[in-house]
């Protein structure tokens, strides 16, 4: 009967051991939270100084007054005592150097100290030049019956005319031509002979056109006459050749002439 008792205990320490686990815990979560709290509010941004602190106030519509109106005064134009125009009179009808259809006869440097007619009203001569001065005009005969009809624009004396400058002829340099000149040479070397034309048995002479220029260098060569496999080699030499300058008068000249070179089978 006995035999299958459980022993009871008491759970008093269990309970205890729960709580303080459950109790320190939500401790911890706790700190946490306020610690995750704190971070945030020094990790936030507000960026205060992009804000506008400016207050906008909105004001009512005033109407502005109208303008005041201009007062317009009937201004009257000064009366001249005398009503007559002002005579025009000239000591000599001249037209004005605007005036391009009138040729003057005559040229001069001397400045002018008359007044030109005017383009346009009455004018007369006289001994002394008064009135308005209009730019341009031809003239025409004045009404007080002094005037001449056609005014005219005076020559401006500029003086003989320069010499003309004599034609500049560029400096062409001429060449003289002096048939054969193996003989006038001061250098002439002897050409090699090409082994290909003693195999052919080829020999004799060549004549090599060449153009020497002022200082006696030749500048061109070309081989004109003699066997086609001895050409080249006297061609090639003529360039080494020198010469003394040719003169015609005080200026040197180019010279074109002939070398010969005679090439002998051994």
């Amino acid at each position: 009967m006995f035999n299958n008792l459980i022993e009871s205990t008491s759970h008093a320490g269990e309970f205890k051991r729960r709580g303080s686990f459950v109790l320190i815990t939500t401790a911890t979560y706790v700190v946490l939270f306020v610690i995750g709290g704190v971070m945030s509010i020094y990790a936030y941004d507000a960026r205060l100084e992009d804000q506008n602190t400016e207050i906008v106030t909105m004001l009512n519509p005033v109407e502005l007054p109208a303008p005041p109106t201009p007062v317009t005064h009937d201004a009257s134009p000064p009366r001249n005592n005398s009503t007559r125009p002002t005579p025009v009179v000239r000591e000599i009808a001249m037209a004005s150097v605007n005036n391009p259809g009138i040729i003057p006869e005559t040229t001069s440097v001397k400045p002018n100290t008359n007044l030109p007619v005017p383009n346009r009203g009455d004018w007369t001569l006289g001994n002394h030049d008064s009135g308005p001065v209009e730019p341009g005009g031809t003239g025409r005969n004045g009404s007080n019956g002094g005037g001449s009809g056609v005014g005219h624009t005076p020559f401006i004396d500029v003086g003989p005319p320069p010499p003309a400058m004599p034609p500049v002829h560029p400096n062409v340099p001429r060449v003289i031509s002096k048939g054969p000149i193996t003989g006038l040479a001061l250098l002439l070397p002897k050409p090699p002979y090409p082994p290909i034309a003693k195999q052919a048995g080829a020999d004799g002479p060549v004549n090599v056109q060449v153009l020497i220029d002022e200082t006696g260098k030749v500048v061109s060569a070309k081989a004109i006459s003699g066997n086609p496999l001895l050409r080249a080699a006297a061609q090639q030499a003529a360039y080494g050749a020198r010469f003394s300058p040719t003169k015609l008068g005080d200026e040197a000249v180019k010279v074109s002439g002939l070398i010969t070179y005679n090439f002998v089978l051994q």
